[in-house]
């Protein structure tokens, strides 16, 4: 008898999100989660429709044609966990858009056209895990944009157009640990841009306009272990540009225009396994400022323009009784002086580096 009264049940509840599935759109359920899944990708949709599945977990609108996301758009939807709206037109977000949803641990915002992001526009997201806004034009970053969420572990903000990341920006996400905001146009940065952020792992930087990181920086993410700074324009590197980074693994650094290593630039980061300096101005390096380096299993120097003088000698010995991995190695040439020209650095002797008096 009680299974047929549980059989009866489940055959209404059924019946009841199916009532409730928008006709272009189709609505499922998993046996082992009595909630309901909304795909109403590629629709042509104006809007969220209004009415849903009550007990709707996941709903995808993902390339349809909304252009702004108006007060209480999640209301049809109070138990919703994860939305796309990817692929939109939206332009503009309400500052209560998103009010009551919290639920939601995905928010995937990615290649729309918003300028814009309201104050405190998320603060109702209490259980948010993921956002995700990349592609989009975003220019400005404020510290009232992200209150309330609390939660966030991954923040995804590439290919946009900030320009500048201010002071305490990220202050509210205080269990951050991925920010990506590689490929924007992002000259300056505060040197309190990334207070708060002490669990963060990740700091994606790449393909930006950094000409040049103040000292101290990166001492409020002291749990970093991944820096990408690709693809942009520094020259001088110090030790306190790395100050407060005891837990970094991997630094990257390709494609800058970095000429000269001071003896101690590593000094704040003993736990580098992986560090890449290729394509940059660099000719010559102290092979005892990788000695510092006991954690170190691969290194990227190709690509720079090293000058196989008598300055080579201690980076030359070094590789010869390294274990580490000098990736790709038959790239690893000389440019200058005319007699050491294209020979591959590991090939050099010793004794055969010599400075013109």
């Amino acid at each position: 008898m009680l299974f047929f009264i549980w059989m009866v049940m489940g055959a209404v509840w059924v019946l009841e999100a199916a009532e409730r599935c928008p006709d272009v759109c189709e609505c499922s359920q998993r046996a082992s989660v009595e909630r309901t899944e909304v795909d109403c990708q590629k629709k042509d949709l104006r809007s969220i429709p209004p009415t849903l599945p009550q007990d709707a977990w996941i709903l995808k609108m993902g390339e349809n044609l909304l252009q702004e996301l108006p007060a209480n758009a999640l209301k049809a939807v109070p138990k919703i966990e994860s939305i796309n709206l990817e692929r939109n037109e939206i332009k503009s977000i309400h500052p209560q858009a998103f009010l009551g949803a919290r639920n939601l641990m995905l928010l995937n915002l990615h290649g729309n056209q918003i300028s814009k992001l309201p104050l405190k526009g998320f603060q109702d997201l209490i259980s948010l895990r993921f956002l995700i806004m990349g592609q989009n034009h975003i220019t400005t970053i404020k510290p009232e944009i992200f209150v309330g969420l609390r939660n966030l572990s991954d923040l995804d903000l590439p290919l946009n157009s900030i320009t500048s990341l201010p002071p305490n920006g990220f202050r509210s996400l205080t269990a951050l640990k991925v920010l990506d905001l590689a490929v924007n146009k992002i000259q300056k940065i505060s040197p309190k841009s990334f207070v708060g952020l002490g669990e963060l792992q990740f700091l994606n930087l790449d393909s930006n306009k950094i000409k040049n990181i103040p000292s101290g920086t990166f001492k409020p993410t002291s749990k970093l272990e991944m820096l990408v700074l690709d693809n942009n324009f520094i020259r001088a590197l110090t030790a306190s540009m790395f100050e407060g980074l005891p837990e970094l693994q991997e630094l990257y650094m390709r494609n800058n225009e970095i000429n000269r290593l001071p003896e101690d630039v590593f000094k704040h980061i003993p736990k580098i396994t992986q560090l890449a300096l290729s394509g940059n101005r660099l000719k010559t390096i102290d092979g005892n400022l990788l000695t510092q380096l006991p954690a170190l299993k691969e290194v990227y120097m190709h690509d720079n323009p090293w000058a196989c003088d008598c300055n080579m000698k201690s980076l030359v010995h070094w590789m010869s009784k390294t274990t580490v991995n000098l990736s790709p190695l038959e790239a690893l040439k000389c440019t200058t002086p005319s007699e050491q020209k294209d020979k591959t650095l590991n090939k050099l002797q010793v004794e055969d580096l010599k400075c013109k008096i």
